[in-house]
């Protein structure tokens, strides 16, 4: 009595609340026939959200029980059976599907699979909405089927069962990417298109609402005494900024506000959606499913953060050149090449109320006396902020807090190749180093034999420095011999070309020649022991890629970090090199893809 009195005092919901509202639709006072016809199946108002709602949570769960099947399945296959030319041809189908994209007028587009699986979601969600019929109750003045048109209910019950799948695919530390192995920053496209297929089913339950209340002159009277009305606009409003806001291109220009708003938003739809639904059958269950999951991924993450990491770390700040600022963290946690890690700056203003994710230059070392390393490109905003503190202190120490780390190469290793094609564009050098200290380590201390070639492209005229101390730093650490077998980096400098902006995007390769070169002999010895070379202009990274994937019987990784162009371009070759696979032409017996988008 005390619950029930308690929820009279929530507006907009009926009394009194209950988890569930009554599936007992009382006695049909029509004939037969139109009994049967309103009590149908596909349309029967009481049992709607067996129908459309727990279909599409299963349509979800088919989907991640795949992936996770095909990831035991790659887990468990013994490596003579990976060797059978069969195996060799279906994982290259796989991969082709999942590898290739095309560029339309400079816009990557997403992997061909990407597409497959969107319209296998856009087959379901149109078969259930538009299959169906009739869309609107046969009303007349003397019959009335129901208030509620059909094709609005189902549409409202199928946005409803999406609600729990769009929060989940939004969180860093989620259930789907424990069981699939796909890190939380792939799964935002799924997040985004979601959260589209959620508002288009939305429109599609409004709008029938709203021309069955037109047609009977009732409008402004139900919006007037309906407060179903009032939660379920709110709710629609919020969710079309929400889902506007997120296109790519809007966020991008506009992160910072876009990221202080998202939460605010996000919380004001849940809120009103919860009004809007009213206890209706189970539909309460979806935001209980919602919020116990949400909990878990959530409090998972704050643990990391407040109880594995604590409050002990502290974050310097180097300038390593006018663009690129060295952030280094001592710590005893590990991690793996390539992973990433949220830091909060405990004094950076507004900035110490976000986490912003980062990606992990370094590898742990033996011993446990570990650091992060990280290579930040100033970009404005909070590096923008750390460039200035570092620029006037530097070496200056800022407290943080840690969240991770993330991602990484899932389920691959390095090491599993015969050979390896690293390749990282601007900001995402950084990002090979982790890979490379992960090479020699194995190579010094493990007895690894295997080879690696690492492209580095860069527009920045410093950058040559910082990379080429940072590789020697990581020899130094794990070399026992000073050379490293098996080893080769390319460092392509493209400000030669008169310093255009987008000389990375433009400029063919063409090695440096003996005269132009301004290495002195101190620098020269590095790079010999390291095997690095100096070129400009742009790699040809299609050929360069279309080698390492022609070499026969070997199995050959290709891990990629930079612009999107850059991306492309790899990605092409190695789904061009999965086509020969299956052809059983002259090429590699494996040839994997890696892509990453680096963070700051």
């Amino acid at each position: 009595m005390q619950m029930s009195g308690a929820m009279k005092m929530v507006p907009f919901l009926d009394q009194p609340v209950m988890l569930h509202s009554s599936r007992d639709p009382g006695k049909c006072t029509m004939t037969p026939e139109q009994c049967a016809y309103k009590f149908s199946y596909w349309v029967f108002w009481y049992e709607a959200d067996h129908r459309y709602a727990l279909p599409t949570v299963a349509f979800f769960l088919v989907a991640i029980i795949l992936f996770t099947i095909s990831r035991l399945i790659s887990k468990v296959t013994p490596q003579g059976l990976k060797r059978k030319s069969l195996w060799s041809r279906l994982v290259a189908g796989l991969r082709f599907i999942s590898y290739k994209s095309w560029n339309i007028w400079g816009w990557n587009t997403h992997s061909l699979g990407t597409y497959m699986l969107a319209a296998a979601g856009a087959v379901f969600f149109l078969a259930m909405t538009l299959g169906p019929h009739p869309y609107y109750w046969p009303n007349t003045k003397e019959i009335s089927y129901g208030g509620s048109p059909p094709i609005a209910t189902r549409a409202g019950f199928m946005a409803l069962a999406c609600l729990p799948f769009l929060i989940v695919l939004g969180a860093k530390a989620n259930p789907i990417t424990a069981l699939t192995g796909i890190s939380h920053e792939k799964l935002n496209i799924w997040h985004n298109w979601v959260a589209w297929a959620m508002f288009v089913l939305a429109l599609v339950h409004t709008f029938p609402f709203i021309i069955v209340h037109i047609e009977k002159g009732d409008l402004v009277e139900t919006w007037n005494t309906g407060g179903v009305w009032v939660t379920g606009v709110v709710a629609l409003i919020a969710q079309a900024w929400l889902t506007f806001m997120s296109i790519p291109w809007i966020r991008n220009r506009y992160y910072e506000f876009f990221k202080a708003t998202h939460l605010f938003m996000a919380l004001a739809f849940i809120i009103f959606f919860f009004l809007h639904c009213d206890f209706r059958m189970s539909s309460w269950d979806y935001f209980i499913a919602t919020a116990v999951i949400y909990t878990m991924c959530f409090l998972y993450s704050q643990c990391k953060t407040y109880i594995e990491h604590g409050f002990r770390h502290k974050a310097s700040l180097v300038p390593e050149t006018n663009d690129t600022l060295k952030v280094t963290i001592d710590t005893k946690m590990t991690w793996a090449p390539g992973q990433h890690i949220f830091i909060r700056f405990l004094t950076c203003g507004v900035h110490a109320f976000t986490a912003h994710p980062f990606t992990i230059c370094s590898v742990p070392q033996k011993d446990n006396k570990n650091q992060l390393v990280f290579y930040v490109k100033h970009r404005g905003g909070l590096t923008g902020r750390l460039m200035k503190l570092a620029e006037k202190n530097p070496g200056v120490q800022i407290p943080v807090m840690l969240d991770g780390p993330y991602g990484g190469i899932p389920d691959k290793h390095i090491d599993q190749f015969d050979k390896s094609l690293i390749v990282g564009g601007g900001a995402g050098a950084g990002f090979t180093l982790s890979l490379l200290e992960n090479f020699i380590y194995l190579t010094s201390f493990v007895g690894y034999k295997a080879e690696m070639k690492v492209v580095v492209a860069t527009r920045d005229p410093g950058m040559r420095a910082w990379f080429t101390q940072a590789v020697e730093d990581i020899a130094a650490r794990h070399s026992r011999s000073g050379v490293i077998d098996g080893l080769s980096i390319d460092i392509h400098e493209t400000h030669h070309e008169q310093g255009s902006d987008t000389a990375l995007d433009t400029l063919v390769h063409h090695p440096k020649s003996e005269k132009d070169t301004s290495e002195t002999g101190e620098e020269r010895s590095t790079a010999e022991m390291l095997g690095i070379r100096f070129l400009t202009g742009r790699p040809d990274l299609p050929t360069l890629t279309r080698e390492f994937a022609s070499q026969r019987e070997s199995s050959v990784a290709v891990v990629v970090c930079g612009p999107a162009s850059m991306n492309y371009d790899v990605s092409e070759a190695a789904a061009a090199a999965q086509r020969r696979i299956l052809a059983q032409g002259d090429c590699a017996r494996e040839v994997w893809l890696h892509t990453e988008s680096f963070s700051y």
